[in-house]
């Protein structure tokens, strides 16, 4: 047998239902925080919002390689700061052997017989004269030497002729015209030297230079000076080998890959360099070979100012890589909380509405149980009759 219910109390009644329906969301609502719990409530901002959080924390786990790959950066700009302090290091040392005293108490020369010119004009037409020429052979730091005289040569032109062999000349109080090799090169010995009396000059020329002295003193220094030098060196190679972070070193010939996005098409390729002292084209000196004489040393200054504009030029790209790497970390972080934003935007429930819908819905409820209440009524009242 069935229950037969009047219009008006089958009306109250699915009216209370319909409010219990509605009372059960808004309290899972306010309970989750959340007006999009399933894809139930809303299949559209469900899956849309399920799209962003996921693009999210796809880009938050390349977050952290993000910040090796900039830490790899700072290791190996570091490792180039201190190598560039080295070389600066290796600089003064070798500034050291030209302030040195002279390597040499004697160095090589050759002499000539006296002459009868003067140093305003050496050549006097019968000991030296027009045409005649003077070689000098090529030795080491010494470049070969073919000077003519002329008929007003003086003792200012040879010398800016000889000044690119690294050789000097000059006149002795007997008037012998004496060349000899400058500081620059006073480990040399003159080569062979030729003339030619072309012009029918009478003067002669020793045979070739004499051998230099050395000072003992002095060379103790600079021998002292190439061990400070060569410790630099090998200090250049062990620090640009330990320049690594997390295993990848920039200045050892590592190469580093950074990828900025979760779909792999944004990247960035950063090329290594080797820097150890062979890379920067520097290497250990050899006591009682270098730092003889101002050319060794020069030489050395020369290699160190090169190794000095690499270590730079390494340094500004580097730092222009780290600017690129550090904007894109701030833009990935930037882009997680505005696809977070969005994904909340579309699942999170107002909690202020929803609290003001809690409280009108037991209102209703209560109003719709009264009124269930009143449509019974009439019901009692035929009861009371039947009594």
């Amino acid at each position: 047998m069935s229950i037969v219910l009047s219009a008006s109390v089958r009306q109250n009644l699915l009216s209370l239902q319909s409010t219990a329906d509605l009372l059960s969301t808004t309290q899972n609502r306010l309970a989750t925080g959340n007006k999009v719990n399933s894809a139930l409530d809303n299949p559209t901002n469900f899956f849309t919002a399920q799209g962003l959080n996921n693009r999210a924390s796809d880009i938050n786990n390349l977050l952290d390689s993000i910040g090796n790959g900039v830490q790899v950066l700072q290791a190996a700009n570091t490792g180039i700061t201190s190598l560039q302090k080295l070389v600066d290091t290796a600089k003064s040392i070798a500034n050291q052997v030209l302030q040195a005293p002279a390597g040499y108490t004697t160095k090589s020369t050759v002499s000539s017989t006296a002459l009868a010119g003067t140093a305003d004009d050496l050549v006097d037409g019968t000991v030296l004269d027009a045409t005649d020429q003077l070689q000098i052979a090529a030795t080491a730091g010494h470049a070969a030497v073919n000077f003519t005289f002329t008929a007003t040569t003086s003792l200012a032109d040879l010398n800016a002729a000889l000044a690119t062999s690294n050789l000097s000349a000059s006149l002795d109080s007997t008037n012998q015209l004496v060349i000899s090799t400058t500081n620059d090169t006073a480990s040399s010995t003159i080569g062979a030297v030729t003339f030619t009396n072309t012009g029918g000059g009478t003067v002669t020329f020793g045979a070739a230079g004499s051998a230099p002295v050395a000072d003992a003193a002095s060379q103790t220094i600079r021998a002292s000076l190439v061990k400070q030098y060569n410790d630099i060196i090998t200090q250049v190679t062990t620090t640009s080998q330990d320049a690594s972070f997390n295993g990848i070193n920039l200045l050892n010939g590592d190469d580093l890959k950074l990828t900025f996005n979760e779909t792999g098409k944004s990247t960035l390729n950063i090329k290594g360099v080797t820097f150890n002292a062979a890379g920067l084209g520097l290497a250990s000196l050899t006591s009682g070979t270098d730092f003889l004489d101002n050319s060794s040393a020069n030489a050395a200054l020369t290699k160190l100012s090169a190794a000095s504009t690499v270590l730079r030029t390494q340094a500004s790209s580097l730092g222009s890589n780290l600017s690129v790497v550090q904007i894109r970390q701030d833009f990935n972080k930037n882009l997680i909380n505005v696809l977070q934003t969005g994904s909340s935007n579309l699942t999170l429930a107002d909690t202020n509405e929803e609290a003001a819908n809690s409280q009108a819905l037991s209102t209703r409820q209560s109003i719709a149980v009264s009124a269930l209440a009143l449509a019974n009524q009439s019901q009692q009242s035929v009861l009371q009759l039947l009594r």
